[in-house]
């Protein structure tokens, strides 16, 4: 049976929040990676103008809604919530943290489905940008309401909403500098940007992994040739790619090869991990994922499974140019290639020892004398949680048994959050509530991307309850 408080969640959620939600979804606000004209399109502009008049419409009493705008960078939501029902010294703030920046549509949505066609479904609302990560803006607010109109207690907060994480954040240090000592003494970060194992419970990241992306160019030829007249004398583009490939991936298992871009995983989370992988089976990941029937995992073991996908790096080629279409190919030996590779990397790694280690072994002795550059495009670092304290822990646990059901766990994150680890270096003082609603099969990046209704529900009235326990802790003094 929901709590009192989730009654009155799912209430406002339907209200008040899910018409300006699908009106978000509609608004193609690719993150300006994707679209470099994204100030003249004014697709950004817009949906950050739906979310501030919504914001200016339901911001908790005395809450001031401010734009922020720095020259060539993408746009800054910023809400400033004062503390209510805490000692007039308490200057700690909670910093609150989305991003209303979308990724590409992509091509596979189901009939019916599209990225900027809102649809409600079975208690999901699908379309691109809900899940990841329109909705937290609006939980945000929500949950300071309740709090409100419960007259509980909570400290001063800064919610932020950036544009740009989807292409690694480029724009929000910028936003922070300027922001300066006006963000005050951030004691607690709550990220809305993750993810969840299943939809039964509340779920805490611990860790996430970091993100490298590049671009790999092949060359062999100055010009396309006829396949008859070079085939068996010359190597083709496709041949030096898996050479290049086998390198860094081993194909029976998808290992990365280089040792380099392992760590030494931190006790806590392996014993964090194992207690995870003791209530997990191979099968419950693999109806997770949308494999086609008879595809195997890489992996049997569920501990093994938990580390691949949150401790140890791994790859995927995301992009491909070169190559004609399957129709317009011609019997021609190819010139050459552009290949995009993106490389997902323990938490704990030096973005820069992977991209030299990477560097060293593609371009380093290049298969049959072929010309080969390996060029990053973005590098993302990773992330590992500081202790988030009895207190709160026990706050999340309480929060989830009250609104969910069942204990609160945690757990690693295979993706990457670029904000996390820029906050850890400016605020190394501060702990971290990192949860989100990215669970089976929504699908963020992919086709039919999916909000979960209840689970944004309970979540919401869950960070609720965290905020009001973190504001009856004692502040630690000088």
């Amino acid at each position: 049976m929901p709590s009192d408080l989730v009654s009155r969640t799912e209430h406002y959620w339907e209200e008040r929040i899910l018409p300006t939600l699908t009106d978000y979804i509609r608004i193609p606000n690719v993150s300006p990676a994707f679209d470099p004209a994204w100030a003249e399109h004014g697709h950004m502009a817009r949906a950050v103008e739906l979310a501030r008049r919504w914001c200016e419409a339901e911001k908790p009493r005395g809450a001031r809604v401010r734009l922020e705008n720095l020259p060539g960078r993408t746009p800054l939501l910023r809400i400033d919530i004062p503390a209510r029902g805490v000692p007039a010294d308490d200057r700690r703030t909670v910093l609150v943290y989305g991003h209303l920046d979308k990724q590409p549509p992509f091509t596979g949505w189901d009939e019916g489905l599209g990225p900027w066609t809102p649809v409600r479904r079975e208690g999901r609302l699908y379309g691109r940008g809900g899940a990841d990560d329109g909705y937290a803006v609006f939980a945000a607010l929500a949950a300071f309401r309740a709090l409100e109109d419960e007259g509980r207690p909570h400290a001063r907060a800064v919610v932020l909403i950036e544009c740009s994480e989807e292409s690694g954040s480029p724009d929000l240090g910028a936003h922070v500098d300027a922001l300066g000592e006006s963000l005050g003494g951030v004691d607690l970060v709550v990220c809305l940007d993750a993810g969840c194992q299943d939809y039964e419970r509340l779920w805490l990241t611990t860790s996430l992994r970091g993100n490298l992306l590049a671009e790999l160019r092949i060359e062999v030829l100055r010009e396309g040739v006829h396949s008859g007249n070079a085939g068996g004398l010359i190597p083709s583009v496709t041949m030096v790619l898996r050479r290049l490939l086998d390198r860094i991936e081993d194909p029976r298992d998808g290992r990365l090869v280089p040792s380099t871009l392992r760590v030494e995983i931190p006790e806590d989370r392996r014993r964090e991990t194992e207690a995870l992988a003791r209530n997990l089976t191979a099968d419950e990941v693999r109806r997770s994922l949308p494999l086609l029937d008879g595809v195997r995992l890489l992996h049997e073991d569920p501990l093994a499974l938990l580390l691949a996908n949150t401790w140890e790096p791994a790859l995927a080629v995301t992009g491909l140019d070169g190559f004609p279409s399957v129709r317009e190919g011609g019997n021609v030996h190819l010139p050459a290639a552009r290949v995009k590779l993106s490389f997902r990397l323990p938490p704990t790694l030096a973005v820069e020892t992977a991209t030299r280690a990477l560097r060293e072994t593609l371009e380093s002795a290049p298969p049959f004398g072929a010309r080969v550059a390996f060029l990053p495009l973005s590098v993302m670092p990773g992330w590992n949680a500081p202790p988030l304290g009895p207190s709160l822990e026990r706050a999340l646990d309480e929060a989830s048994r009250r609104h969910f059901g069942p204990s609160f766990r945690a757990m690693g994150m295979g993706g990457s959050i670029p904000f996390m680890n820029m906050l850890a270096e400016r605020y190394p003082a501060a702990r971290y509530c990192v949860t989100g609603v990215l669970g089976p099969h929504s699908n963020a990046h992919g086709p039919n991307e999916f909000l979960d209704l209840p689970t944004a529900v309970r979540l919401t009235a869950s960070v609720a309850d965290v905020l009001a326990a973190h504001a009856q802790e004692r502040p630690s003094r000088p």
